[in-house]
Protein backbone atom coordinates (compact mmCIF):
# COMPACT_ATOMS: atom_id res chain seq x y z
CA UNK A 1 0.00 0.00 0.00
CA UNK A 2 2.60 2.64 1.04
CA UNK A 3 4.39 2.14 -2.46
CA UNK A 4 1.27 2.49 -4.65
CA UNK A 5 0.75 5.71 -2.08
CA UNK A 6 4.72 6.76 -2.82
CA UNK A 7 3.94 5.96 -6.59
CA UNK A 8 0.79 8.21 -7.16
CA UNK A 9 2.64 10.81 -5.18
CA UNK A 10 5.12 11.44 -7.16
CA UNK A 11 3.44 10.87 -11.03
CA UNK A 12 0.64 13.57 -9.81
CA UNK A 13 3.85 15.84 -8.83
CA UNK A 14 5.70 14.93 -12.48
CA UNK A 15 2.15 15.98 -14.37
CA UNK A 16 2.11 19.17 -12.40
CA UNK A 17 5.29 20.06 -12.93
CA UNK A 18 4.90 19.25 -17.13
CA UNK A 19 1.82 21.24 -17.05
CA UNK A 20 3.14 24.22 -15.70
CA UNK A 21 5.80 24.08 -18.19
CA UNK A 22 3.37 23.89 -21.32
CA UNK A 23 1.37 26.70 -19.98
CA UNK A 24 4.76 28.92 -19.55
CA UNK A 25 6.03 28.16 -23.17
CA UNK A 26 5.08 30.82 -25.52
CA UNK A 27 3.82 29.30 -29.34
CA UNK A 28 6.71 29.22 -31.71
CA UNK A 29 6.38 30.62 -35.20
CA UNK A 30 8.92 30.08 -38.02
CA UNK A 31 10.22 32.69 -40.77
CA UNK A 32 11.92 30.96 -44.55
CA UNK A 33 13.94 33.23 -46.69
CA UNK A 34 17.30 33.84 -48.20
CA UNK A 35 19.77 35.95 -45.14
CA UNK A 36 19.76 39.19 -45.89
CA UNK A 37 21.87 40.26 -43.40
CA UNK A 38 23.83 38.31 -39.91
CA UNK A 39 25.93 39.46 -37.30
CA UNK A 40 26.36 37.87 -33.42
CA UNK A 41 23.22 39.66 -32.39
CA UNK A 42 20.58 39.60 -35.08
CA UNK A 43 19.81 37.52 -38.52
CA UNK A 44 17.28 39.24 -41.28
CA UNK A 45 15.85 36.93 -43.44
CA UNK A 46 14.23 38.43 -47.21
CA UNK A 47 10.13 37.05 -46.85
CA UNK A 48 8.81 38.23 -50.49
CA UNK A 49 8.58 41.93 -50.45
CA UNK A 50 9.35 41.84 -46.32
CA UNK A 51 12.69 41.99 -44.07
CA UNK A 52 12.37 40.13 -41.07
CA UNK A 53 15.06 41.09 -38.51
CA UNK A 54 15.21 38.91 -35.53
CA UNK A 55 17.36 38.64 -32.41
CA UNK A 56 19.54 36.17 -31.42
CA UNK A 57 22.22 35.45 -28.99
CA UNK A 58 24.93 32.72 -27.57
CA UNK A 59 22.10 30.10 -26.94
CA UNK A 60 20.49 29.81 -30.41
CA UNK A 61 20.95 26.78 -31.72
CA UNK A 62 22.48 26.78 -35.28
CA UNK A 63 22.94 24.04 -37.75
CA UNK A 64 24.82 24.77 -40.42
CA UNK A 65 26.84 28.10 -41.41
CA UNK A 66 25.35 31.26 -41.70
CA UNK A 67 26.21 33.20 -45.09
CA UNK A 68 24.46 36.29 -46.79
CA UNK A 69 22.42 34.05 -49.15
CA UNK A 70 21.74 31.04 -47.70
CA UNK A 71 18.23 29.95 -47.62
CA UNK A 72 17.28 29.22 -43.67
CA UNK A 73 14.18 28.70 -41.77
CA UNK A 74 14.08 30.21 -38.52
CA UNK A 75 12.13 29.08 -35.39
CA UNK A 76 11.72 31.59 -32.68
CA UNK A 77 9.06 32.90 -30.24
CA UNK A 78 7.43 36.68 -29.55
CA UNK A 79 8.54 38.13 -26.13
CA UNK A 80 7.35 41.24 -25.06
CA UNK A 81 9.90 43.56 -24.48
CA UNK A 82 7.76 46.53 -22.76
CA UNK A 83 4.09 47.02 -21.71
CA UNK A 84 2.69 50.29 -21.38
CA UNK A 85 -1.05 50.42 -20.15
CA UNK A 86 -3.10 53.22 -21.56
CA UNK A 87 -5.92 55.36 -19.50
CA UNK A 88 -9.74 52.88 -19.52
CA UNK A 89 -11.40 50.99 -17.54
CA UNK A 90 -10.11 49.14 -15.00
CA UNK A 91 -10.86 45.81 -16.40
CA UNK A 92 -8.39 46.93 -19.48
CA UNK A 93 -11.13 47.36 -21.84
CA UNK A 94 -11.63 50.60 -23.44
CA UNK A 95 -14.93 52.40 -23.00
CA UNK A 96 -17.00 53.13 -25.94
CA UNK A 97 -17.53 56.32 -27.46
CA UNK A 98 -20.01 59.06 -25.83
CA UNK A 99 -22.72 60.07 -28.74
Amino acid sequence: MWKKSKMIALLSGLLLLTQSSFAATAQTYQVTGPIVEVTDKTITVQKGEERWEIARDENTKVKGPLKVGQKVTVHYRMNAASIDTKAGGSDGESKPPKK
